[in-house]
């Protein structure tokens, strides 16, 4: 073992202390890494400096700008929908379905990417019910890699040993060759990280996130103002006196009611929802959003007249429609004009475009008819309507004051008209990566570009949508690679390797190949690992006069199970800081799922390929 190998070991090491104890940063100390390497002679600046032109940074920092415009467009949200609807609130539940999707997204397209693009799905999860995003992180993690087992153009390993194979003349892999082991894989996954979730998330930060959770939502809105009971959502029947009138001249005041919303079928069968204005046209089959802000008996009576049927509602006070329809806390400042005047006096929704549905008065809601109560200096108005319009007023100081926005603000698509464009641009990126037509980094950025021209996604968004720190830690591991190969590690451990298992049966043989390659999967990326590892073990297969087939999958297999530090995989490295993990913890829950894929592989690769 010469000096400079010496010296690599001991600097991967020191790092592996770091990254343990979390001082300083994990990007700081790839940076020292990318500066000690260079400084002690054993790689050039070029080689230091590589992992900054590498295809796989590059990949990984473009597909955070695919996500965020799939935030932009309200994508992301469709498909957290989605998953809550199928899981209610039953964490289990929705890890598993979380788990199933992206193997399965991931099966046909980068892991990496799917991991990526689900990160803002998973934090949107977290934040509607009220979790720690680590419980949701890691499975999302796990899955990611587990897709890699899925298919044989899942993950660059595999295709590297089918490759390996074919070169030396033998059978390669098909498509599907390692699908039941990962099918298996998977079920034993989600299973594992249903027990495994505990262990995610300390106590203390359970409480830091509860108390972090000040900011007031619909819910406590609803509370405030004391709005439950006060909606009702009308359809239009044929034949209604609605029917053809603009609301102005329905006169629906004189009622004690307030027109919120209009939903209104759209061109794709489905619902649009359109803000109301004075001289908006109903049409048959429009269903208002109607709040009755006083004595309901008159509004009840003028229903039955006007032939209007009353439709079920989902959520409290129009909640679920809080991606489109809006609230916000108005304060009425000393110096305003509508000090003295009431709501109605001031022309309130034609002037902003929002209804004020709530007025609070020294800390109490005041009940009966709010349009006609004159405000005072220090009086709060609660409104309901367009996010745009809210936004305008926070850009307008004046007569009134923004003082506050509720927790969903945050989950507003600025881009949601641009939604069909962002799934088209994503479809147009799967089959460009899945067919192999053009390089995946070219595939990412043609869809970048897509996403910028229909405008789904604007380059402020797109350059603070990378995550900077992931991709910096990633750039300073990478010279690992070249640093072993260079200064005779990888050789060192080869031999070694071979001398140890001299003698040994098959099955060992395989269960030894796959820790060495995890192993050798902690230091450098699964892709840099089947690279090296391809070679030694069809000599493995060969010394011990058995098929090549099983000792490949393993390989494969072994490369795609990089569950134990947040470096061995791009994967794990994205979902760290989002879930906020330590290093330990990856040690913790992914040491012994990766002893149980072990255990997994070495019963099933010799049944599926016989030795």
């Amino acid at each position: 073992m010469n000096s400079d190998l010496i010296f690599v070991l001991g600097l991967l090491g020191l790092c592996a202390v770091l990254f343990a104890i979390n001082r300083p940063r994990m990007d700081v100390v790839a940076l020292l890494v990318i500066l000690a390497l260079p400084l002690s002679g054993v790689l050039t600046i070029k080689e230091a400096l590589a992992g900054f032109s590498d295809p796989s940074v590059v990949l990984i920092g473009l597909l955070f700008v695919v996500g965020e415009g799939l935030v932009r467009t309200g994508v992301v949200y469709r498909v957290s929908d989605l998953l809550l609807e199928k899981a209610g609130k039953n964490e289990a539940v929705l890890i598993a379905l979380l788990m199933i999707a992206v193997a399965g997204m991931g099966s046909v397209m980068s892991s990496t990417g799917i991991v990526a693009i689900f990160i803002p799905v998973v934090l949107s999860l977290a934040a509607r019910l009220r979790m720690h995003p680590g419980r949701l992180m890691m499975p999302l993690s796990f899955a990611g890699l587990i897709s890699g087992m899925m298919t044989l153009v899942a993950t660059p390993p595999n295709l590297i040993m089918d490759g390996a194979l074919r070169d030396a003349g033998k059978e390669g892999f098909g498509f599907f060759s390692v699908t039941p082991i990962g099918a298996v894989v998977l079920v034993v996954g989600v299973l594992y990280m249903l027990v495994a979730r505990r262990w995610l998330v300390r106590p203390e930060e359970k409480q830091s996130a509860a108390a972090g959770r000040t900011r007031r939502n619909f819910g406590d809105f609803i509370q405030e103002y004391h709005l439950a009971d006060r909606e009702c959502r009308l359809r239009i029947l044929p034949g209604s006196s609605f029917a053809g009138k603009m609301l102005q001249e329905l006169n629906l005041r004189h009622f004690n009611a307030n027109v919120v919303a209009v939903e209104r079928p759209g061109r794709f069968n489905n619902t649009e929802l359109r803000h109301p204005h004075a001289r908006m046209e109903l049409r048959e089959g429009d269903v208002l959003l109607i709040d009755i802000f006083s004595a309901a008996e008159p509004f009840r009576e003028l229903q039955k007249e006007a032939r209007l049927e009353q439709l079920p509602l989902s959520g409290g006070y129009f909640t679920d429609q809080s991606r489109e329809v809006g609230m916000a806390e108005l304060a009425v400042p000393p110096e305003s004009s509508l000090i003295g005047k009431t709501v109605l006096d001031y022309s309130f929704r034609s002037k902003y475009g929002l209804n004020v549905i709530g007025i609070r008065r020294d800390r109490k809601s005041l009940p009966g008819d709010l349009l006609e109560e004159k405000l005072k200096q220090g009086d709060m108005l609660l409104v309901i309507g367009p996010w745009k319009a809210i936004r305008q007023m926070q850009g307008e100081p004046g007569d009134l004051l923004v003082l506050s926005l509720p927790a969903e603000v945050d989950e507003v698509a600025p881009a949601a008209s641009r939604a069909p464009y962002a799934l088209l641009c994503l479809a147009i990126m799967v089959g460009l990566m899945v067919s192999g037509v053009v390089h995946n980094v070219l595939a990412v950025l043609i869809t970048c570009l897509l996403l910028g021209v229909f405008r789904c996604v604007d380059m402020g968004g797109a350059y603070k949508s990378i995550n900077w720190q992931s991709l910096i830690l990633i750039v300073g591991m990478i010279p690992f690679a070249t640093a072993l190969e260079k200064t005779g590690g990888i050789d060192w451990a080869v031999d070694h390797f071979m001398a140890l298992m001299s003698g040994v049966g098959p099955r060992v043989l395989l269960g030894c190949l796959f820790v060495f390659t995890a192993v050798v999967g902690l230091f450098v990326s699964n892709t840099a690992t089947a690279v090296l590892m391809a070679p030694i073990a069809l000599k493995v297969a060969e010394s011990a006069g058995a098929s090549p087939l099983p000792f490949a999958m393993m390989v494969a297999l072994a490369a795609s199970a990089a569950f134990m530090t947040p470096v061995s995989s791009p994967v794990n490295t994205l979902v760290m800081g989002p879930g906020q993990y330590r290093f330990a913890d990856y040690v913790k829950v992914g040491v012994p799922f990766t002893v149980l894929v072990l255990i997994i592989s070495v019963v099933l690769v010799p049944w599926l390929f016989p030795l």
